[in-house]
């Protein structure tokens, strides 16, 4: 069945640099990798654009902003790792619905995601390096949205950490195991 890892840290950390350094290593040119970035903007469309060139050009990616899991569970097709990046903007693009949705009903989602992601990536073959950033230990946020948002990513963070097999926290590119 599949390894679940959970990369944690800052922005800039290392984390997605440190999964996809496994990815090529492990995953012998087999990896899927879920991006959840929307390209909302001419900025984050460069900075997407940047990072699928990075990545090897063996590498399968789909783009999931929501339902990861699902995502996961329909393209799957035997890759030996797969990479979600990130959960960070894939809760932001759950929370950015509370106007609409209300903020119960954001938190309901944000856990169904992380939970059928875990569900899926623990019924497949495979190792699954999950990607979320540490927003907990800064300001708190001045505006309510910000608040529910950093909320939210703690709690799913949490789930997480609970549920992953290896917890690593990223410091200025320094990988510290905190699970087992």
């Amino acid at each position: 069945m599949g390894t679940l890892t959970l990369l944690l840290g800052g922005a800039r950390s290392g984390k997605s640099a440190l999964a996809q350094q496994w990815g090529e290593e492990r995953g012998g040119g087999r990896v899927l990798f879920i991006a959840t970035a929307q390209a909302l903007d001419e900025e984050m469309a460069q900075r997407i654009a940047r990072h699928r060139a990075e990545r090897p050009a063996s590498w399968r990616t789909v783009e999931a902003p929501l339902r990861v899991g699902e995502a996961l569970q329909r393209h799957y097709a035997g890759e030996r790792v797969v990479i979600v990046d990130c959960i960070t903007l894939l809760i932001g693009n759950v929370v950015l619905q509370v106007d609409e949705k209300g903020e119960e009903a954001v938190r309901a989602e944000a856990r169904r995601e992380v939970e059928t992601l875990v569900r899926v990536g623990k019924d497949i073959p495979a190792e699954i390096l999950v990607v979320s950033n540490e927003v907990g230990m800064g300001l708190v946020p001045p505006y309510p949205l910000g608040r529910v948002y950093r909320d939210v990513l703690g709690e799913v963070n949490q789930y997480l950490a609970r549920s992953a097999d290896r917890v690593y926290f990223l410091i200025a590119g320094i990988p510290w195991q905190l699970k087992p």
